[in-house]
């Protein structure tokens, strides 16, 4: 009985603290009505808040109704409003292709430089497919950390 007492401080502990290393953000859709092909269910971005100089990993759980061969992802990022970085990825470098109906996941790591602002900034993610057509629109919002990575010592 005293070791499950003892034990109980540090699984709250361990708990609390992978709370703040991943966590669901807030997605919204581009356009409230449209009808996206692929719906986003969730958006885990780890670590969050975001460190300066050390890999960040996004991770989009979503499903589709049809198979998709390949395309594109389009990033665009803005911060206080004002768009500062643009980036293109290709779809199956990001996740396994052909995708098949039902649930995928899109994953994609990347190292924010040390100079890279604190604060809050702004994604707008839209997936096109091969023939350029768009299957979904998202935004969300990521944190940058204001403490310096060991990177930045």
């Amino acid at each position: 009985m005293m070791s499950r007492i003892s034990i109980l401080p540090l699984a709250i502990s361990l708990l609390l603290f992978v709370s703040t290393i991943v966590r669901a953000t807030d997605v919204q859709y581009c356009e409230e009505n449209e009808e996206y092909e692929v719906k986003v269910k969730e958006v885990n971005i780890s670590p969050n808040p975001i460190a300066r100089g050390e890999p960040a990993t996004f991770s989009i759980s979503a499903n589709t109704g049809r198979g998709i061969s390949g395309g594109k992802l389009l990033v665009e990022v803005s911060y206080f409003g004002w768009h500062i970085h643009s980036e293109t990825h290709d779809l199956c470098t990001e996740t396994a292709c052909p995708v098949e109906t039902g649930d995928f996941l899109v994953a994609h790591s990347q190292v924010l430089p040390g100079y890279t602002p604190p604060g809050s900034y702004s994604l707008q993610m839209k997936m096109i497919d091969a023939q350029k057509k768009e299957l979904t629109c998202i935004r969300f919002s990521i944190d940058i950390g204001s403490k310096p990575s060991v990177a930045d010592i």
